[in-house]
C-alpha cells in the first residue's frame, strides 16, 4: 500500500502545482521523521520559495489548499508543518495493507520481464573459501534474492578462472607431486584435499634449483599455450584440478547458502572463438597500441591513466581479454548484467567498462556492486590455516557452536512450553549460527570495511539476527497458541493504538523497501527495514495483549491477523537476506 499511496501522493503535489502555476519536475517526496504522524511527506515548499517570493511555510500552505483529500482511496488529510506538506493515511490504507499482509508472497512485486544476470563470488578455484571474501557470496547471493523479489527475472552466475597462471600452476602441481608427499588435508574436502597441491607446487616454484624451476615453468607455460590454442587434452587436465576445488568450494557456498544457476569457465570463449575474434576486434581500435611487448588498449579519453593490456607476445590472451568476450555473451543473452566485485577491482571494471563502450556496446545494461573487506579481531577462537588465514567453515562451524551455547543457555527462561529436543536445539543453533553470520554481513553497507565481532552478531536483545529472528518466533508462537488462523472478517479499526499503527505503518512500507533496494542494488537497506519492523513489533507485544481472556473477541481476531502480517513480513525480509526465520527459538 506503501507504493499506492506514494504514487496518490505525487499526483495529488503535481496537481495542486499545476493548479498554482508552479513547476512540477522535483516534488520532494520523502519519509518523515518518527516523531511526525503521517505516512509521506513533501519539501517541495523550499525549492519553491524563492520562485513564489513567498516563505516556504506559506508555499506549503498554498499547496495543502489545493488538495482534496476525498479525491483519494489513501489519503485522510493534508496538513503543513512549517515548510514541510505532510499526508496522513486513510482507514482504507490500514484496512488494506493488514490484507495484503496476510500473503505468504508479501512484499515481492510484480514482474518487470526483465532478465538479470548477477554475477557473484567468483573466487579462484584454487582453495578453500577464505573469510575476508565472504562478503561477496553473502551480499551477491542476497543482492540476488532482492532482484527476485522486485520483480526480475535473475540468473545467478560464477564466472570461474581456468585459464590463468594459477590454474596452469595448479594442474602442474597435481601432475608433479605425490601425495604422499603432502601433510594430511585440514578436512575431508576436495578443495582442502587439492589445496595442498598448489601450495606444494607455488613453494617448490620459490625454493628450488633454477634449473628444476625452469623445467617447471616451461611445463606451466605449455599447459596455457594448450589451453589458448583449444587442445582439449590441456582442457581435460586443468578441468579435473578445477572441478575438483569447485565442488568443495560449492559445499561450503552451500552453506551460507549461496547457489548458482551456473558456473561459467573463461575457457568456454577461448574454445568457441570468443577471444580470438575480440582479439581482432581490439586491434583494429584507434586506441589500441603495441607497446612493451604486449597490445594494450589506451583509455585516456575516459581518464584511466593504464592502459588494458589484452593480448601478451607470445600470442595469450588475459583475464580481461576473456573477460570482455564474456560480458559481451551477456549483453547478448540478458537485458541487464550486474557484478559484485571487491573494491581492489576499481580499476580493472572501469577498463572493462571503457573497453566494452570502444567495442561499440551499450554499457547502460552493465551495473556493479563494489564491496571492501571482511576482518577478524585477531581470529580469536579460530584456527589458521598457513597459507589461506581463517576459511569460512571455520567460521560457520564456530558461528553454530557458539548459538547453540546460547539457545541452550536460554533453554529455562523459554516462555513457550513446546518441548525441544536435540534436534530442534541443532537445528535452531544453525539458523541463528548461520543467520547471525550472514545477517552481520550484509547488514552494513558493502563499501565500508567492517570487523565481525561475536558478541555483536550474536545479540538476542541488539539489532543482530537474532533478535530478528526471535520476532518470527514470537508471532509464530503466538498464532500457534491461538489455535487458528485469523478470520477473514476482521475489522482493522480496532487496531487503534498508536502502537499498532506503528507496525502497521512498518508493515505496509515492505514492498517499497524491495523497489529501493533493487533500484539502488543495496540489499543493507532492506536489513535496516527488519530491525525497524522488530523493534515496531517488540512495541506492539509489550503494550497490546492478544490471547488474554480479558481481551475483546474483536480486538484478539484484530491483533491476530496483525501479528500474521507482521510474521510475513519479517520472514520474507529475512528470506530477501538468506537469512532462516525460525518458527520457535
Amino acid at each position: 500500500m506503501f507504493l499506492s499511496i506514494r504514487d496518490e501522493v505525487a499526483d495529488a503535489l503535481a496537481s495542486a502545482l499545476d493548479t498554482l502555476d508552479l513547476p512540477d519536475d522535483d516534488l520532494g517526496i520523502e519519509e518523515p521523521p518518527e516523531d511526525v504522524d503521517a505516512v509521506l511527506a513533501s519539501s517541495v515548499a523550499y525549492r519553491l520559495a524563492g520562485e513564489v517570493g513567498a516563505p516556504p511555510p506559506k508555499v506549503a500552505a498554498d499547496i495543502a489548499d489545493e488538495i482534496d483529500a476525498d479525491e483519494y482511496e489513501y489519503i485522510a488529510a493534508v496538513t503543513t508543518q512549517g515548510p514541510y506538506v505532510n499526508v496522513l493515511p486513510s482507514d482504507r490504507y490500514f484496512a488494506d495493507t493488514l490484507e495484503a499482509a496476510q500473503s505468504d508472497g508479501f512484499g515481492r512485486l510484480d514482474d518487470r520481464e526483465t532478465s538479470v544476470v548477477v554475477e557473484h563470488t567468483s573466487a579462484n578455484p584454487t582453495g578453500p573459501v577464505h573469510v575476508g571474501r565472504a562478503r561477496n557470496p553473502i551480499i551477491g547471493d542476497a543482492l540476488c534474492r532482492v532482484l527476485d523479489y522486485a520483480g526480475y527475472d535473475v540468473d545467478r552466475h560464477y564466472y570461474v578462472n581456468d585459464a590463468g597462471r594459477q590454474i596452469a600452476v595448479f594442474t602442474w602441481a597435481y601432475e608433479r607431486f605425490d601425495e604422499s608427499a603432502l601433510p594430511e588435508p585440514e578436512r575431508d574436502k576436495p578443495d582442502y584435499e587439492f589445496v595442498r597441491y598448489y601450495r606444494k607446487g607455488n613453494a617448490f616454484l620459490e625454493e628450488a634449483p633454477e634449473d628444476e624451476v625452469e623445467a617447471a615453468e616451461a611445463e606451466i607455460e605449455a599447459i596455457m599455450q594448450g589451453l589458448e590454442a583449444g587442445d582439449e587434452a590441456a582442457y581435460e587436465r586443468v578441468s579435473e584440478v578445477v572441478d575438483s576445488v569447485l565442488a568443495g568450494m560449492q559445499e561450503t557456498l552451500s552453506r551460507l547458502p549461496a547457489e548458482f544457476d551456473e558456473f561459467v569457465k573463461e575457457t568456454r570463449f577461448m574454445r568457441n572463438g570468443s577471444t580470438d575474434d575480440l582479439v581482432e576486434r581490439l586491434k583494429k581500435l584507434d586506441q589500441a597500441v603495441y607497446d612493451e611487448e604486449a597490445w594494450q588498449l589506451e583509455l585516456d579519453e575516459y581518464d584511466i591513466e593504464k592502459n588494458l593490456v589484452f593480448l601478451r607476445s607470445d600470442g595469450t590472451s588475459l583475464y580481461p581479454t576473456r573477460d570482455l568476450a564474456h560480458h559481451e555473451w551477456k549483453f547478448d543473452n540478458y537485458d541487464r548484467a550486474v557484478t559484485v566485485i571487491g573494491e581492489d577491482h576499481r580499476l580493472a571494471f572501469d577498463q572493462l567498462d571503457a573497453a566494452l563502450d570502444l567495442l561499440g556496446n551499450d554499457t547502460d545494461q552493465l551495473d556493479q556492486l563494489f564491496y571492501s573487506w571482511v576482518n577478524l579481531p585477531g581470529g580469536e577462537g579460530m584456527s589458521t590455516r598457513e597459507g589461506t588465514g581463517v576459511d569460512l567453515d571455520d567460521l560457520l562451524d564456530e558461528a553454530i557452536d557458539r548459538a547453540r551455547e546460547e539457545v541452550e543457555d536460554r533453554l529455562d527462561d523459554r516462555i513457550r512450553d513446546d518441548d525441544l529436543d536435540e534436534s530442534d536445539v541443532e537445528r535452531i543453533a544453525r539458523q541463528v549460527g548461520i543467520g547471525a553470520v550472514r545477517y552481520d554481513i550484509v547488514a552494513k553497507q558493502p563499501t565500508k570495511s567492517i570487523t565481525f565481532e561475536w558478541e555483536r552478531a550474536l545479540d538476542f536483545e541488539a539489532q543482530s539476527a537474532p533478535y530478528v529472528q526471535y520476532v518470527h518466533a514470537r508471532c509464530s508462537g503466538i498464532l500457534g497458541e491461538a489455535g487458528s488462523e485469523p478470520p477473514a472478517d476482521i475489522d482493522p479499526h480496532l487496531l487503534d493504538t498508536d502502537a499498532e499503527r506503528d507496525l502497521l505503518r512498518t508493515i505496509a512500507r515492505f514492498p517499497a523497501v524491495i523497489e529501493e533496494s533493487a533500484d539502488e542494488l543495496q540489499p543493507h537497506v532492506v536489513a535496516t527495514y527488519t530491525r525497524d519492523i522488530a523493534e515496531r513489533f517488540n512495541v506492539f507485544y509489550r503494550e497490546c495483549q492478544v490471547l488474554g481472556e480479558d481481551v475483546d473477541p474483536d480486538v484478539r481476531d484484530a491483533r491476530l491477523a496483525l501479528v500474521a502480517a507482521a510474521k510475513h513480513a519479517v520472514a520474507n525480509s529475512l528470506d530477501v537476506l538468506g537469512v532462516e526465520a525460525p518458527e520457535s527459538m
